[in-house]
């Protein structure tokens, strides 16, 4: 019988030959959930009874030899950020706990189950998916498998806690502020941010149930275990076949770990070095190179961008509005002096469109210096955040939270720096797992390319996995 820690290529051959079926598969997932769920939170919504049917009837197609797609029989889990038909979206939000259960399935979703998912739970988001760690006052917190005082990030946290923890072999999350890459980086999985506009966010929540536009920074993305299993979801969620997995040998890859404005905590550095050193021994070329973009510069036309575009959806603690913002900060965050990056949180719900303009042209002539860098390296390696998982953290509000990096006090919103140049300037970027600390907490890395060229990526990433280890369950 397959085991809760195959790869999900190995449970499809297992269902395939017959040596297990589609339902017993569920059931053996379900039971996983039943015994650790309760130390993780991790999995808030279930229908059991239309999984259980779907799993039938792809057993009774099997036995029939039909032909079936490329997930037949595989159970999975979708973060309640995406409308599935009787699990609508919460997002967290206590407004939405009551949703017709009557929805359609997002376009990821639905990608998912044509190939013949078997779809049985929803998993844990913070509050309209607007924070690093996965909290809300309708199902409560979700914990790190590793540790269980520790968050497992967020905001598709609860899905990569139910991955870690042998519950689910796939999920589907988003990121717009590193909600992918957190949860995968301080759990020990993987996933994948794509090029911006890859995958459709119809279905996806927020915006509004009833409500659709694909917004600017926002993107759909797989989640795994292990790197093959990642591109198996992610061709199924493009609708391609992909190419197979090519050497890496000669590939370039700068090193981007060094940035006077962004914190870096030391284990984390040492981990990045860590995959560096791992790349080199493939026979890839590494150097440490950074594209010439100012980073606390990008980071005040990211702020710009990301609160134009979820700031009505924001709790008002979260943010504050443009016409509260004196003058002279809105110039200091123009000409990014000094200060800027402190005084452009303040860009709120009110936006104008005059400094969405200026946040658009100035990203313009930064993704052109990043396509230009891409002349020369295939790759960048770097962190994906400034230090690994935390203790929980729910107090005080969002803005006023720090965190401690090497002995120093950081600013809370300061999480968003090393995520951002992949997601301001719609790069895609592969989290991959690069290690463990002393205290056994996960510790990943990104690998950023240039856009639509995510075949590169898993090609790397699959070595450094082969390397480094990949990925090893928690001690549950």
């Amino acid at each position: 019988m397959t085991e809760l820690y195959a790869t999900a290529r190995e449970m499809l051959a297992d269902l395939e030959d017959k040596r297990i079926s589609a339902r017993e598969l569920l059931d053996l997932h379900v039971a996983r959930n039943d015994a650790v769920g309760p130390k993780l939170n991790a999995v808030v919504a279930t229908d059991l009874d239309h999984a259980r049917a779907a799993a039938k009837s792809i057993d009774d197609a099997r036995a029939h030899g039909a032909a079936l797609g490329k997930l037949a029989g595989l159970p999975m889990t979708i973060k309640d950020g995406f409308d599935v038909t009787g699990m609508p979206a919460t997002s967290g939000n206590p407004a939405w706990a009551s949703r017709d259960k009557n929805c359609v399935d997002a376009d990821v979703v639905n990608a998912a189950r044509k190939e013949g998912a078997v779809i049985w739970g929803k998993t844990n988001v913070p509050f309209m998916l607007s924070d690093f760690q996965s909290y809300n006052s309708i199902y409560g917190t979700t914990n790190n498998p590793y540790d269980l005082t520790h968050t497992p990030g967020g905001s598709s946290g609860g899905a990569a806690a139910a991955l870690a923890a042998g519950i689910t072999p796939l999920e589907i999350g988003s990121d717009i502020g590193g909600s992918l890459r957190h949860p995968a980086n301080w759990t020990g999985v993987c996933s994948l941010k794509p090029t911006w506009g890859a995958l459709s966010l119809r279905g996806h929540i927020p915006p509004a149930p009833g409500h659709y536009y694909e917004s600017d920074l926002g993107v759909a993305g797989p989640m795994a275990r292990n790197i093959g299993d990642l591109r198996l979801l992610w061709n199924v969620l493009r609708g391609q076949s992909g190419r197979e997995f090519e050497p890496v040998h000669k590939a370039r890859i700068a090193v981007w770990d060094e940035e006077p404005s962004w914190p870096l905590a030391n284990e984390v550095r040492e981990h990045v070095d860590l995959a560096a050193s791992a790349l080199s021994r493939t026979g890839a070329r590494v150097a440490h190179a950074r594209p010439d973009i100012d980073a606390a510069h990008m980071m005040n036309f990211y702020r710009v961008l990301l609160m134009a575009i979820i700031g009505a959806g924001l709790p008002e603690e979260m943010t504050r509005p443009l016409e509260a913002m004196r003058d002279s900060d809105r110039a200091l965050v123009r000409a990014g002096g000094e200060g800027s990056a402190e005084a452009s949180t303040r860009l709120g719900m009110a936006a104008s469109y005059r400094d969405v303009a200026w946040a658009e042209a100035e990203r313009q002539t930064a993704k052109d210096r990043l396509d230009e860098f891409f002349d020369d390296y295939d790759a960048i390696l770097m962190p994906i955040g400034m230090t690994t998982s935390f203790p929980h953290l729910q107090e005080p509000s969002f803005p006023e939270r720090v965190l401690e990096v090497n002995g120093t006090k950081v600013p809370y919103p300061a999480m968003l720096n090393w995520i951002a140049p992949a997601t301001v300037l719609h790069a895609p970027a592969l989290a991959v797992q690069a290690g463990r600390t002393a205290k056994g907490l996960p510790v990943g890395v990104q690998l950023v390319g240039r856009w639509d060229q995510e075949d590169r990526l898993f090609d790397l990433a699959a070595a450094l996995e082969r390397e480094l280890g990949g990925f090893s369950p928690p001690p549950l």
